[in-house]
Formats: C-alpha cells, sequence, structure tokens
C-alpha cells in the first residue's frame, strides 16, 4: 500500500510538530531530535497505518509505536513519562521501521 504523499500538507506537519512537542515535554527532552513518522503496514494483522515516534536521550535511541494515523494520535496516546526506561532500545536491537 503506498501513501499520498503528505510532507507539503499543512495539517499533516502541524500533526508531526504537535506529537514532537508532547514527546518532547512527556520524556523532558531538551533540544535534540524526535523523529515522528507515519508508515503503512502490509504485514498480517498489523493496523494498515501506524505512527512512529523515536528520540535520543541519555545517547540512547527510544522508540514505540501508537497504533493509529498521525491525525488522530492524541497527547494521551503517549506512554507515560516513568516508562522511559521500557522505551530505550538495546545496543543489539535490529530494526527496520524506525
Amino acid at each position: 500500500m503506498m501513501l499520498r504523499p503528505s510532507h507539503r500538507n499543512p495539517d499533516h506537519l502541524c500533526a508531526l510538530d504537535r506529537v514532537r512537542e508532547w514527546v518532547r515535554e512527556r520524556f523532558a527532552l531538551g533540544e535534540g531530535a524526535i523523529l515522528v513518522a507515519e508508515v503503512a503496514c502490509a504485514v498480517p494483522g498489523c493496523p494498515p497505518i501506524e505512527t512512529v515516534i523515536a528520540f535520543w536521550s541519555d545517547e540512547r535511541r527510544h522508540h514505540f509505536k501508537i497504533f493509529k494515523p498521525l491525525a488522530e494520535v492524541t497527547e494521551d496516546d503517549l506512554p507515560p513519562r516513568w516508562y522511559k526506561r521500557a522505551l530505550a532500545v538495546p545496543d543489539d536491537f535490529e530494526c527496520t521501521c524506525c
């Protein structure tokens, strides 16, 4: 499944900024990198469109997915702040999504 290019859509850009800011606030991040992307998934049982979020803190990458399109993501969909350590990616972890 191909997604329509939305990188120039003002609503999509606003949603990206909104989610990035929520992530920055939720996990008390500085000005470090935060990646937010909407991706299509063709794996059986996987939601057709999901939002992938990755950020770097303490020189470690953290990531999680929200199983809905970016435009539908709310602040309540983010994991709680205390879950930050569990979102850290182990050094030997391999992932093609983010």
